[in-house]
């Protein structure tokens, strides 16, 4: 049963028409990965890290890390950055890494501001059919190995202020062979949007709805809602409905000014509920910041 799960996992990971860009359930503490227009916007040199194991129990289930460190220079009005992720699903890996700018507008008095980002990076594809076990071993796309590295660019924008974002973004502009042009796998073009506010409730309660919504060209329209609370400026905690596929629950605690860990669990309700464990991520986060550097919150967004 694992080599059969190992390899309809490898036919996914090389389909067309599929969501590819691997998913996040914090996705709201690292936006940086899918949107540049972000650098720089926390007002602090910002280092992320994330990994997240998806369908535990699975053999060949995907597993991921996300890198992103980023920083506002000149007066706060050009962030810098990077990231870096690499995801493992099948037989096939992925790893991309990309720069970061973003030019910051303030829009009025309260701290109303546009950024416009852009990003340039690597992507770096392979894979290798050769640990498949398969009972016809004429057709030789599952005999061979091969790989790819191409360039890509991507763009985005993003408004926010001192409780609020929306920010919407192609992190991938090119649409490139994944194969070397050996069948018609492509690294498809995807769209976000991502939005959230913190509403006030009390001294010591804050409410925050967030939402990030994927398109790619011929595939289900994916959305991620998140409803979580924020208790004494320290610990969040939330739900996560992910879009007729999975329910889950995240955790954060803000240590200090500068360190906040997270986890999250996730686990779908449709067929791919089939003898896995869920979904498991975590989070750490470390803000480097000025004494007079206190634009927005770390704890927000």
């Amino acid at each position: 049963m694992k080599k059969i799960i190992l390899f309809l996992l490898a036919v996914i990971s090389l389909s067309a028409n599929a969501q590819q860009d691997a998913q996040s359930s914090m996705y709201f503490f690292n936006p940086l990965n899918y949107n540049p227009a972000y650098a720089g916007s926390r007002g602090s040199l910002n280092f992320t890290g994330v990994h997240r194991s998806q369908w535990v129990g699975w053999d060949g289930a995907p597993t991921t890390q996300f890198v992103s460190v980023h920083a506002p220079v000149a007066r706060k009005h050009i962030g810098i950055g990077g990231n870096l992720s690499y995801d493992k699903i099948g037989s096939r890996n992925n790893f991309t890494a990309m720069a970061n700018f973003a030019y910051h507008m303030q829009l009025n008095a309260k701290n109303l501001r546009l950024s416009l980002g852009a990003s340039a990076g690597l992507n770096a594809n392979q894979y290798n059919f050769q640990s498949l076990i398969v009972t016809d071993q004429t057709d030789p796309t599952f005999l061979n190995s091969n790989s790819s590295l191409s360039p890509n660019f991507g763009l985005g924008a993003y408004l926010y202020g001192k409780r609020g974002y929306l920010g919407v973004s192609v992190p991938r502009l090119l649409q490139k062979s994944i194969d070397n042009n050996t069948s018609n796998s492509f690294l498809q073009r995807h769209y976000y949007m991502a939005a959230g506010y913190v509403f006030p409730i009390n001294s010591v309660f804050d409410l925050k709805p967030s939402v990030l919504v994927k398109y790619t060209n011929r595939a289900p329209v994916t959305i991620d809602f998140n409803l979580s609370a924020h208790l004494y400026k320290q610990f969040w905690i939330g739900g996560l409905y992910r879009m007729n596929e999975s329910l889950g629950f995240n955790a954060s605690y803000q240590i200090n000014d500068k360190l906040m860990l997270g986890y999250a669990f996730d686990f779908p309700f449709n067929k791919l509920s089939y003898r896995n464990w869920g979904s498991h991520e975590v989070v750490i986060s470390i803000d480097i910041r000025s004494k007079n550097n206190a634009f927005i919150s770390p704890r927000y967004f």
